[in-house]
């Protein structure tokens, strides 16, 4: 059996031209994975739309209402920084429903990946740094409710601290958030995880692979996870135009694979999402992503998950 991974038409919405959201990496990630041979079109699996009372195990109901209905008042829309449209309302709740069904197929198959999501900075009652509904914290409490995972743990490499998820857990035992990010990037007021290491600015592959193996395993051995979320954001990439740090494309595939070899070795189940890259060539940016993809192929593969 391949690799499980999950992508939807809808995981694209339209924005304006001039946006700095890349919105059209999502297709561009699907279409490239198929046309180099990484994946086939049945590795993929399509989410539903998450129903509001889902996105509600973790965000206030007002504010649920109020982003799905078109009426956020206009401060808290800008907060998000993406234009509110029924069609991004749609997008995020597809989005969002992506991120629960790999962290099913993970606990069933050992590893899956996402196309999309990562959304870290949505804190229960607003969104914030494009992300509206925080789709690790409600897969975190979905996998719970329906009890198919206890402890969680998530692996938040993104290059910005994800704050949402930290304030979200903040005094729940049963989610470690573990954050690694270069420490003078957004969000300007960090929040508490249960374990944050800032980076400097301007780090490299080998530094920052060093950094991340001398907690990972550690981690792994004293929570114990049923389940690994893992964002992997390729900002920290030195193309980055909102990353301040300097890995490659190089760095970052040693760094999936790493992440990946020590969690499923250990027979940890682990869901992947994309996180943030902001790159100004779009295809540069895209291949990044693929990245993560690629590693899970190998890795899969290698352990005959």
């Amino acid at each position: 059996m391949d690799l499980p991974l999950i992508y939807h038409p809808q995981y694209v919405a339209p924005l304006p031209p001039d946006h700095r959201f890349p919105m059209a990496k999502f297709k561009k990630l699907y279409e490239m994975l198929l046309s180099e041979g990484v994946a086939i079109a049945s590795q993929f699996h399509f989410p539903k739309r998450s129903p509001q009372d889902w996105i509600e195990f973790v965000h206030d109901p007002d504010y649920v209402s109020a982003y799905c209905g078109g009426t956020l008042d206009p401060k808290a829309q800008r907060r998000i920084g993406l234009p509110w449209s029924p069609e991004l309302v749609n997008r995020t709740c597809v989005a969002v429903g992506g991120t629960i069904l790999t962290a099913q197929l993970a606990l069933k198959l050992g590893l899956a990946c996402n196309t999309a999501g990562g959304t870290h900075h949505a804190f229960p009652g607003y969104g914030s740094g494009f992300c509206i509904f925080n789709d690790l914290a409600i897969a975190a409490r979905y996998v719970q409710k329906q009890n198919l995972a206890q402890k969680i743990l998530i692996v938040d490499l993104d290059v910005h601290q994800g704050d949402g998820t930290a304030f979200i857990f903040q005094n729940d035992s049963s989610v470690f958030t573990f954050s690694m990010h270069c420490g003078v990037n957004f969000p300007g007021t960090k929040q508490q995880s249960d374990l944050d290491v800032p980076l400097p600015e301007g780090m490299e592959d080998d530094d920052y692979l060093r950094t991340l193996s001398s907690y990972l395993p550690d981690l792994l051995s004293d929570v114990k996870p049923d389940l690994v979320l893992y964002d992997a954001g390729v900002d920290p990439h030195l193309g980055d135009r909102l990353g301040k740090l300097s890995l490659t494309d190089t760095g970052i595939f040693r760094r999936e694979m790493q992440v990946l070899i020590t969690c499923v070795s250990l027979g940890i189940p682990i869901a992947c999402v994309i996180g943030g890259g902001y790159a100004e060539d779009l295809d540069a940016l895209v291949y990044r992503h693929s990245l993560l993809h690629r590693a899970a192929s190998d890795v899969y593969r290698q352990y005959r998950l």
